[in-house]
């Protein structure tokens, strides 16, 4: 079980803080407005009403014990910069911070955010990779120029070898996992000895240029 602190009661953040408890963590909601953690006292481990921007409340709350805090409040720069900053230097060993816009995501890397996710610009991503090619089926970004995407084994791979398609040196990407069978059992690392069949689904780790190809085949 890990120990999650969780600062912004918004719909990120009860969202986040609730799917968290579910998954068996022990979670600590805080937000500014009573309301707020009344609404989801039932949901998480504890919940909380404090000020965050105070570095006093936070050693008082023991926030340094955590082993993550994720500071969900994204509609104020300010607020959202200096509760993650006191997060940092009250020694908390990683601290995620939601972001609103590039600009604001790019105080927080400056003032130390471990990560920093963009739930809004991500999810358009995901969506508009979904939408422009009928192949793939699910996209992470995992930085500004590179992802891991899902897609339908191309026609043209089919019966063909990860060593015969040498997709490192011919397309700059690595097949890193592939779904296979009814049920969709994940093989990672596949075997270079192993024939794709028409039905699989190929995880595709590398650079968005080169995953494009893929995607084009």
């Amino acid at each position: 079980m890990k120990t999650f602190l969780v600062v912004g009661m918004g719909r990120f953040g009860s969202s986040l803080a609730k799917e968290l408890c579910v998954l068996g963590n022990e979670v600590l909601a805080i937000d500014l407005q009573e309301e707020a953690t009344q609404a989801i006292s039932s949901q998480v481990t504890y919940a909380v009403t404090a000020d965050a921007r105070d570095p006093d409340v936070l050693r008082e709350l023991a926030a340094r014990n955590f082993d993550c805090a994720v500071v969900a409040i994204g509609n104020d720069i300010g607020t959202s910069a200096l509760i993650t900053l006191n997060l940092k230097e009250l020694g908390v060993e990683k601290v995620i911070a939601k972001a609103s816009s590039h600009t604001h995501r790019k105080v927080l890397e400056k003032i130390g955010a471990d990560r920093v996710v963009f739930p809004e610009y991500e999810m358009g991503n995901k969506l508009a990779h979904a939408l422009s090619n009928s192949n793939v089926l699910n996209f992470i970004e995992i930085s500004e120029d590179a992802s891991i995407v899902e897609i339908r084994t191309p026609k043209s791979w089919v019966g063909k070898t990860l060593r015969e398609l040498d997709v490192r040196n011919v397309y700059g990407v690595n097949i890193i996992a592939l779904r296979r069978g009814p049920k969709a059992e994940m093989l990672i690392a596949p075997g270079g000895n192993l024939p794709l069949e028409e039905t699989d689904v190929v995880v595709v780790l590398g650079l968005d240029k080169n995953v494009n190809r893929i995607q084009k085949l």
